[in-house]
């Protein structure tokens, strides 16, 4: 069984993904947390209905498309951080430097408190009407990077079997298989295999090679080059496909026209002196753009005389140098160029920007180690840039690529308000804007509706001058006073009450970040029985909260249970008849020590002597590091004392390297990548607004009218109309599923995929949001018994760990009541007794009403010879190369591989596998010395047997 429904982007403007996969036996898998800049509550709601049911979650892409709601989940939904999350590497790295910029930049991210709640605080405590926008705790940078921490990485290509949420039903055997989905680093297309169930998840895929990222793994990834699709995503039972870019047209030149288009825009705003904008995301399509302006840069500079050469270039961000150093550390996720590129550089085979001259020691520049590009993580910076000195006589182009795409947060928003008045400068759109909302359309939707309107008024000739007015909706934060202040503190004494009397597992949104931990692996110790107690208690418990006709905020004596004894003042006694659970015991919480199957931990500290001990007491924090330049008799130096008092000494650098660090790698200080100004450098850091306290959310509208050029070059990387027509045909799936598009795109796509696809033979789907749909296999399976005659002729074979063998039979309808009646015979042959007509009836009217069982039993000699005629053997197996190769070097063989999926044995003798699974095996006939084949049919033969050995041959009869 497979049930497939859509929360978020089915049939929908809305870029945001989030879909629930159901499989047999209740299984529930959500794929992706997407949200979309409205950051919108009401859209979530129907996803924390369903957390307590998941079993597990993966991940896609690292974009406010597929991930931008998990930190909000993991923080205000009960039970989500006790969902197992699956994700590529790369997803964990950059979606956590996402967040961070989002939470940062933003404060509409952090939503706001429901206002069912308010009123019905405001209406038991205070008659004045207070603020619907009180927000609610945004997560920490720490606790995103928590967050991201409990997520289990996977590599592509490896199957797993994932383990089910501590209140899921057992998975039996689910296999989830990550593959290159292109477009972002780390992108993925999941396979999920369940019984008889294979299912493809694929989203925003690219199946087109670009600068940094490979193309998607249908073919074969990157250097395939393939004309069938990959066994394993081949004819899967269900595919679930995105629709965004049915009607997108390919660029006629590929790549290589796409970048020289925007290539020349930029060269034409910075050659009027103009300020060009191109606003990207911060985590997956920047590092492409990054990679691509400057290597334009590198290229220009080379050349003397290019356009380029006078412009600067940066990158804004508020988390970006985080961005960049994971992107260097993770070049093996990114196309075969790119390794290339960076090998050469570290074996010193190729020189930056062309230089020759090997004199000189200069440092050269690996694949996103950048020569040009300046990184900026704070707003001074942002703005001192955007400074126009008096002095200067001819003004300076600048390019700045800052996020967010949107336009509606980040540094991209400040950046188009300071040029928006000026025409020399310009805006480039590198991906379709979305409509999140009939009533407000985002910044960049309003600027692709001018360029759209230009373009069909001058038939494409348009220059994108535009004179239009835009307004400006800032979110900012106003610190709660009055009635609002005392509101949210009932409000979270409120909910403080509900989470010590639900004492759900998993890390607790209102508690301290120390506690975390304790309260998990206090809650894992649970049994089934308290679990199910908690959940009930919880839906009473919400349900009695839910009801605004109440007169209190505080929770009832029956809602506090025994907790009644600490909540309570004047409380005593509580009568524990009846009571079940927590109720009959004290509510005492005891914190259990961590401990593992091989005993105790054990802390050191414990154990040290009384001296020591004082040592380490009477030791000043102030003073440390003040003496270690002075030799102190009696003590130990320490690697990281030694190595500092020779700092500076002319002795050269210690041997040993220096492993200690202050802070962890999430929240380290960032290094300065990339020559970045003086002035710039000492620019102070942000005022950090998340830690002003209890705040709600007022906007500021500002009108700006807008002079300034709006051009469009789509460097989205998602796939187009002919990528989706060649690719489907060739995976044939049984059951076609499309999400992820607007009406008009899924419709046309479906029915292109109709003419397309055999007539009939394939299901298409186009379900809308809140709707399930069955897209369950068409299988007709039967259960059949065997004889016990049969079963003594079976001739098993072992073939990695299964029992393979071949059945020829006849099937015949037995009745279970005739088989019980003879064994009946057998035993009660010597009291048989004739019986009489009306005992006969009887028996016949059972054996008539007894069910029929169809048993496999042996052909008659007749039939047999003419069935073995017929069928033909069949090999079950996968041949793997690397075991042929070692199986062959076992029996005195040489055996090496030449390329991919080749091996080469003797010299002699090519072994091949083709994506299909197909084996082929070539010769010259002779060994590789010249010699004579030996008596047993030389080098290829013994391959041959090989391969058959490590395959089960299963005969036709």
């Amino acid at each position: 069984m497979f049930t497939f429904s859509s929360l978020q982007g089915a049939l929908s403007e809305s870029a945001a993904s989030q879909s629930i996969l159901e499989l047999d036996g209740g299984i529930k898998v959500l794929v992706d947390v997407g949200w979309d800049e409205s950051f919108d509550v009401a859209k979530l709601k129907e996803l924390e209905k369903q957390v307590s049911t998941l079993s597990l979650i993966l991940l896609t892409h690292a974009t406010t498309n597929h991930i931008a709601a998990f930190a909000h989940c993991c923080k205000h939904f009960p039970l989500f951080t006790r969902i197992p999350v699956y994700a590529t590497s790369p997803v964990i790295a950059l979606g956590r430097t996402l967040l961070q910029d989002l939470y940062a930049s933003t404060p509409l991210a952090a939503t706001t408190i429901p206002p069912s709640s308010l009123d019905e605080i405001s209406f038991s405590y205070t008659a004045q009407q207070s603020s619907s926008n009180i927000l609610l705790q945004a997560p920490t940078p720490e606790e995103i990077a928590t967050y991201f921490s409990l997520i289990h990485p996977l590599k592509y290509s490896q199957p797993h079997q994932p383990l089910g949420s501590p209140f899921s039903p057992p998975l039996n055997g689910l296999t989830i298989t990550a593959y290159n989905s292109g477009r972002t680093l780390g992108g993925t297309i999941w396979h999920i295999q369940h019984g008889l169930e294979s299912i493809v998840y694929a989203v925003d895929w690219n199946q087109g090679r670009e600068n940094v990222y490979a193309g998607a793994a249908w073919l074969g990834g990157a250097g395939g080059g393939g004309a069938e699709i990959i066994e394993q995503l081949r004819k899967p039972t269900a595919l679930v496909c995105s629709s965004r870019g049915g009607e997108k047209s390919s660029i006629s030149g590929g790549r290589a026209k796409r970048d020289e288009q925007l290539l020349n825009k930029v060269k034409a705003g910075v050659a009027r002196g103009g300020t060009v904008l191109i606003p990207v995301d911060s985590s997956a399509r920047v590092l492409e753009l990054a990679y691509l302006m400057d290597h334009a840069w590198r290229a220009d500079a080379a050349t003397g005389d290019g356009q380029l050469r006078s412009a600067k270039l940066y990158l804004a961000g508020r988390n970006i140098h985080s961005t960049m150093r994971y992107a260097r550390s993770m070049l093996e996720w990114m196309d075969d160029s790119i390794i290339r590129e960076f090998e050469a550089v570290v074996d010193g085979t190729k020189r930056p920007n062309g230089t020759a001259d090997r004199s000189r020691p200069e440092k050269e520049a690996g694949p996103f180690d950048f020569t040009f590009l300046k990184l900026l993580d704070r707003k001074g910076q942002v703005d001192k840039i955007l400074e126009n000195p008096a002095e200067e006589s001819t003004p300076v182009g600048k390019v700045i690529l800052a996020s967010d795409t949107t336009l509606e947060w980040g540094f991209s928003k400040d950046v188009l308000r300071r040029i928006a008045q000026d025409s020399r400068n310009m805006v480039i759109l590198t991906e379709y804007p979305t409509l999140t909302s009939e009533s407000h359309s985002s910044l960049s939707r309003s600027l692709w509706t001018w360029w759209k309107e230009s373009q069909e008024l001058s038939n494409g000739n348009s220059n994108g001058k535009t004179g239009h007015k835009l307004e400006f909706t800032d979110a900012k934060r106003q610190p709660l006073e009055g009635s609002d202040l005392s509101t949210y503190q009932q409000w979270l004494t409120q909910q403080r009450q509900l989470q010590t009397t639900l004492q759900s597992g998993g890390a607790s949104t209102l508690e301290a970040a120390g506690d975390v931990g304790d309260e998990a692996s206090e809650s894992e110790s649970d049994s089934d029985e308290s679990d199910n107690e908690q959940q009930g208690r919880a839906l009473n418990a919400a349900t009695t909260m839910g009801q605004t006709s109440r007169k209190k905020a505080a929770l009832t004596d029956e809602d506090l249970g025994i907790n009644i004894l600490l909540k309570k003042k004047g409380v005593y006694d509580f009568d524990i008849r009846n009571k079940k659970g927590r109720d009959r015991m004290f509510p005492h919480p005891v914190r259990r020590k961590r401990g593992e199957d091989y005993g105790e931990l054990i802390r050191p500290e414990d154990f040290l002597r009384a001296e020591e001990r004082e040592d380490g007491d009477a030791q000043d924090p102030n003073q440390a590091g003040k003496d270690d330049g002075q030799e102190q008799l009696g003590k130990k130096r320490k690697w990281d004392d030694a190595s500092a008092s020779n700092k500076g000494q002319g002795f050269g650098p210690s041997k040993r390297p220096n492993l200690t660090r202050n802070v962890s790698d999430e929240f380290e200080m960032a290094v300065a990548d990339g020559p970045v100004e003086d002035e710039l450098d000492g620019i102070p850091d942000d005022p950090d607004e998340t830690s002003a306290g209890p705040s709600k959310l007022i906007f500021v509208k500002e009108t700006v009218a807008v002079n300034l050029e709006v051009e469009f070059i789509d460097l989205s990387g998602i796939h187009d109309k002919r990528s989706l027509h060649m690719l489907i045909p060739l995976i044939q799936p049984r059951k076609l599923v499309l999400i992820g598009g607007n009406e008009s795109e899924t419709s046309t796509l479906a029915a292109d995929c109709e003419k397309l696809l055999a007539e009939g033979s394939v299901s298409i789907y186009t379900p809308r949001i809140g709707v399930s749909i069955d897209a369950s296999v068409d299988t007709n399976a039967w259960v059949v018994k065997l004889a016990p005659a049969l079963v003594k002729q079976l001739k098993w074979q072992n073939v990695r760990g299964l029992s393979i063998a071949t059945v020829t039979g006849r099937l015949l309808a037995m009745h279970k009541q005739l088989a019980v009646a003879a064994a009946a015979n057998v035993e009660d042959g010597a009291n048989k007794r004739l019986k009489t007509e009306d005992s006969k009836e009887q028996t016949l009217q059972k054996t008539i009403e007894a069910p029929i069982e169809p048993t496999l039993d042996i052909l008659p000699t007749n039939m047999a010879s003419a069935t073995r005629s017929v069928a033909q053997p069949l090999h079950v197996g996968d041949l793997r190369l690397a075991d042929l190769r070692k199986a062959m070097q076992q029996t005195g063989h040489t055996a090496e591989f030449r390329g991919e999926g080749t091996l080469l044995v003797d010299g002699s003798v090519v072994v091949r596998k083709t994506t299909a699974g197909r084996i082929d095996v070539e010769s010259i006939g002779l060994p590789a010395d010249g010699s004579l084949p030996n008596s047993q049919g030389g080098t290829f033969y013994a391959v041959k047997r090989t391969i058959y050995e490590s395959l089960a041959v299963v005969a036709g009869a």
